[in-house]
């Protein structure tokens, strides 16, 4: 076995407040999040669905459920979710064909994408509301 590798003296620095993250990693970790989230909701989604298409009684309740504003709330933050995702998704793919790897076009379609997903996330409202 060779010998173990010194480490340098570096600071360490393990406070998050103190991070600055680039625009484009924000993206990147926001597009796994609404992904799990994406992921999680299904069920939720398929619930409905569900209980919508059993009866004339399920839909009856699926309608009453979605009274709630704490349901409205859920149901605005999924579909906001999963837009983010499309969208995120969307500028993956352009960037897997060769487009905008380049660091200034990476951060200027990282933030169109949260343009985009705003303007989407206003809409969801007035769809749910």
């Amino acid at each position: 076995m060779g010998k173990a590798v010194k480490n340098k003296q570096r600071p360490v620095n393990l406070d998050l407040q103190t991070i600055s993250f680039p625009v484009t990693a924000i993206a990147s970790i926001l597009h796994r999040v609404s992904g799990v989230i994406t992921f999680v909701a299904l069920a939720i989604l398929l619930w409905m669905l569900g209980t919508s298409l059993a009866s004339p009684e399920g839909f009856d309740d699926v309608v009453a459920i979605m009274d709630n504003f704490l349901v409205k709330f859920v149901l605005w933050g999924i579909l906001t979710a999963l837009a983010y995702h499309i969208v995120g998704g969307l500028r993956h793919l352009v960037m897997d064909m060769g487009h905008w790897e380049e660091l200034d076009s990476a951060n200027q379609s990282a933030r169109v994408g949260f343009v985009i997903t705003a303007v989407l996330a206003v809409l969801a409202g007035v769809l749910v509301w």
